[in-house]
């Protein structure tokens, strides 16, 4: 009988040990989602409505390679600026994880961020951007698809750029982006 206990002791030791103390983006999008602080959106790749837009071939493969995009935005007020700070705090322990490829920073006079993405160079499965102004918040979009590339990406942008896309269908979000 003792034998049995300690080894019922060490098997939940190793499980418990096993466990990643890391919150996950995906476990910190879910716990988030009904934050009245956060404004939370699944969106479908097919609302940017660049399938209207004469697009290359390359860029239609960018576009056919995306499924959906999650965002995940707090809006930053002079009654949540406790929070804002802790939230903030927890995305950057959690995009600091060494699983997550860092494909660029990016820093302009709306404030600063950051682009990774998870997956091989040459087939990512999701690209992760982070933004964050001490004035408005921050904000998580994951980019869901299908085998993308770095270069599907700057394809995508630039077919974003070509469609006039001004935020339709994005309801709330597009206020947050206003101010």
């Amino acid at each position: 009988m003792k034998k049995y206990t300690t080894s019922i002791i060490i098997v939940v030791i190793l499980l418990l040990s096993s466990c990643s103390s890391t919150q996950s983006l995906q476990e910190y999008y879910v716990d988030n989602q009904e934050n009245p602080n956060f404004i939370s959106l699944d969106v479908p790749a097919s609302i940017l409505n660049l399938e209207e837009t004469n697009l290359t071939d390359v860029q239609k493969e960018a576009i056919g390679s995306l499924k959906k995009l999650n965002i995940l935005a707090f809006k930053k007020s002079q009654e949540n600026v406790a929070e804002f700070k802790v939230e903030q705090a927890n995305v950057k322990k959690i995009l600091k994880n060494d699983k997550f490829v860092e494909l660029m920073k990016l820093n302009s006079s709306y404030g600063k961020g950051v682009i990774k993405y998870l997956g091989d160079e040459d087939a990512i499965d999701e690209v992760i951007v982070y933004g964050s102004s001490d004035e408005k918040g921050f904000m998580l979009i994951r980019v869901l698809g299908d085998n993308m590339n770095p270069a599907h990406l700057v394809q995508l942008m630039n077919a974003l750029q070509k469609s006039d896309y001004k935020g339709e269908g994005l309801g709330e979000l597009g206020d947050f982006l206003k101010g």
